[in-house]
């Protein structure tokens, strides 16, 4: 019998994804935890204004406006699971969704294109450094593919140390993005490229 271990590398070939939804709300609820990814975000911070943002960190209110756009069918993102257990997160919705972005001086529109974009991910834990924000990049296009969108982008970090603590790789790194196929659009940041993949 082979012995049970915490490597989850050969688990991530197995990843499937959703997009959330009312159906696999309590999924990402079990996700994200008490503290709501982190600091009570509840994937919200690009989404709303910062004085916004910050009031919805005391009590339930990132987390109650991000299920009200659940509950109001809007594209929020997508869930990666395992074994029937949420283990990955990215947020997946039309770039004008996220105001951060659209208000962005660095991360200015370069055309009209319709796009989607990828601000952020979390991942579970146990799960992090082993490849998973790749397969789950890959798993997005495929998405991307079967529901007619046809521009992704993100805006991942390209390190100035090593070692990156977790806290630090929210927003993806570029290496991930480089990995499932996007390429650099826009450099008026260095250590923060305008990535796309074009479907």
């Amino acid at each position: 019998m082979k012995e049970k271990t915490s490597n989850y590398k050969e688990s991530v070939n197995q990843l499937t994804i959703e997009p959330l939804s009312k159906d696999n709300w309590n999924k990402f609820l079990e996700l994200f935890g008490k503290k709501g990814a982190c600091g009570n975000c509840w994937c919200m911070s690009f989404r709303l204004k910062k004085s916004e943002f910050d009031a919805g960190k005391i009590g339930d209110g990132n987390k109650n406006r991000m299920k009200n756009l659940v509950w109001e069918n809007k594209p929020a993102g997508i869930l990666g699971f395992y074994g029937g257990k949420a283990v990955a997160w990215l947020a997946f919705a039309p770039r004008e969704d996220f105001i951060k972005i659209e208000n962005s001086r660095i991360h200015k529109r370069i055309d009209n294109k319709p796009v989607w974009s990828i601000p952020c991910f979390f991942i579970s834990k146990e799960f992090r450094r082993q490849g998973l924000s790749v397969m789950i990049l890959k798993a997005v296009i495929e998405y991307a593919k079967e529901n007619n969108i046809k521009v992704l982008e993100a805006y991942p970090t390209i390190p100035t140390q090593e070692k990156l603590p977790d806290a630090f790789a929210w927003i993806g790194l570029y290496k991930s993005f480089e990995r499932a196929g996007f390429k650099i659009v826009d450099r008026k940041s260095k250590n923060r490229p305008m990535v796309r993949y074009y479907i």
